[in-house]
């Protein structure tokens, strides 16, 4: 992990969703399918493409951080990792919260008040509740979601 900390911000708190009760190891597990059907369609995620445009705070790795976070917590994700570099004192900044259910990545240009953001994720996870809290945090004057559904088997 120290490694990965020189070259950024590392965050060591993975999710409380993590924990598993030792009752719940001892117990024979059963393989969980992450695909989800919609629609009549069966599908492995759903990856949103989000473009912050006319946005602020775009070169704090530590807001970036706690927001994508609180984001994929209300998605009902489970936090795995994060990690994030700011290119310089007020450069941009590239980073991911890594997820059990797949991830959330942003690269931004706080010289251009722009965002490029992925969330994608599997199973039962609603990325779109992730969507608020980057409007709280980052205040931008238009915000455009495009969809795609990720491993569609029928």
């Amino acid at each position: 992990m120290n490694a990965l900390a020189r070259l950024g911000m590392v965050s060591e708190i993975p999710s409380e969703n993590q924990t598993v009760a030792q009752d719940a190891i001892d117990e024979v597990a059963v393989p969980k399918d992450y695909f989800v059907e919609r629609d009549g369609v069966k599908f492995a995620g759903t990856h949103l493409l989000v473009d912050l445009w006319g946005a602020e705070k775009l070169d704090s790795p530590e807001l970036i951080d706690e927001t994508l976070r609180e984001g994929a917590l209300a998605a009902g994700a489970t936090i795995l990792h994060s990690h994030f570099h700011h290119f310089t004192p007020n450069g941009g900044v590239s980073g991911v919260v890594v997820l059990a259910e797949s991830h959330i990545s942003i690269h931004t240009w706080p010289e251009r008040n722009y965002a490029a953001i992925d969330i994608f994720m599997c199973g039962v996870c609603d990325p779109y509740k992730a969507i608020p809290f980057l409007r709280a945090a980052f205040s931008p004057s238009d915000v455009q979601v495009g969809e795609q559904r990720r491993g569609v088997t029928a």
